[in-house]
């Protein structure tokens, strides 16, 4: 008995230990061989608050690219490795947790004045740190769904910093997006035969149109109009649980950032439409769009861009994804990153 006791009080303390040690193993991103190459993860003072950095390429004299992840508050840190292999050997890519997301977010800190407007703020100081670390007057600036809100802005305020503008998921008229999605939704439900679904949703009419509510996202995930060559929730999870950028801690972060930054920041949004605010960007702008993206309507977007009064503009449409274009076909995003800029260098 006395050696079951013994054995099962090993056995317990040994599960909190590891338990512990998950919670605080130190975090890396794995290592790109090469004798000009850069792969790092660290945590860099920006505009008053830590921030985490993801740096990688396989030569830094490279043109620099940085992405500016969506949500909000939703860090594509944890897999975004899985996508950009192709990217790194002709870009330095650089992604970062944003204010309270993901590794950015600190236990303790005051985040009563986080705004989408701060987190511009952010992101141009972050733009001066990196062309600074690696000695390029501009950078590529990358914006992907939410990430989209904050980058436009930033090109808009800060055109000399910046090669071009690229919206990945372009947001637009929130409202008008919404109804376009929530019309699809509806359709592919009717189409389907689910009739509770079509019920459910056509209730929801009369908020979506006046922007009280977004389209449950979770109906625009079942009927593909989120992703449909990759499975982006199932990356994430992998990612958090088991990569080896995030520990278990940064898991609560992660949480609890995302929480907080949405209830804040998209009512921001939805109050200041983006085609009320930009309408006119001195940089090349490109909005590269899923055919089938209804978090992020591409009829929308495209409608925006016919807006902009921009030095050259295009809009790129994805046949085969939906609201992850540059991770759904990488092969073709990636090849148009290099021919459109790699090469200019």
């Amino acid at each position: 008995m006395k050696k079951i006791k013994k054995t099962l009080l090993y056995s317990g303390a040994a599960i909190i230990l590891l338990v512990g040690l998950a919670f605080i193993f130190p975090t890396w991103t794995p290592k790109i061989e090469g004798p000009n190459s850069i792969s790092v993860l660290e945590q860099v003072e920006i505009n008053g608050t830590g921030h985490e950095l993801m740096i990688r390429g396989q030569d830094k004299s490279n043109p620099v690219v940085i992405f500016v992840h969506g949500g909000p508050g939703v860090s594509e840190i944890p897999y975004a490795t899985k996508y950009q292999d192709l990217l790194e050997k002709d870009f330095t890519v650089v992604r970062y947790d944003q204010r309270a997301s993901g590794k950015s977010y600190h236990f303790g800190e005051d985040y009563s004045n986080l705004s989408t407007d701060l987190l511009v703020e952010d992101l141009l100081a972050l733009t001066d740190y990196i062309s600074a670390r690696f000695d390029q007057q501009k950078v590529i600036l990358v914006g992907h769904s939410f990430g989209t809100y904050i980058g436009i802005q930033a090109a808009q305020q800060a055109p000399d910093k910046y090669e071009a503008y690229i919206g990945i998921g372009q947001m637009s008229n929130i409202v008008d997006s919404e109804w376009d999605g929530l019309n699809y939704v509806i359709d592919q439900a009717k189409q389907s035969g689910n009739t509770t679904d079509v019920q459910y949703l056509q209730e929801l009419t009369e908020k979506v149109q006046n922007g009280d509510m977004l389209t449950p996202r979770q109906y625009v995930r079942k009927y593909d109009g989120a992703a449909r060559l990759i499975d982006p929730n199932a990356d994430m999870e992998k990612g958090l649980w088991f990569g080896p950028e995030y520990n278990l801690l940064d898991r609560i972060r992660y949480n609890l950032g995302a929480a907080y930054s949405q209830d804040i920041l998209i009512q921001q949004a939805i109050a200041e439409p983006l085609p009320t605010i930009v309408t006119e960007l001195d940089v090349p702008v490109y909005f590269i769009m899923g055919q089938y993206d209804y978090m992020t309507s591409a009829k929308s977007a495209k409608a925006y861009l016919d807006q902009i009064d921009a030095r050259s503009k295009e809009f790129i449409t994805y046949d085969q994804s939906a609201h992850y274009p540059q991770f759904e076909e990488k092969e073709t995003f990636s090849k148009w990153m290099v021919d459109s800029f790699a090469k200019v260098h």
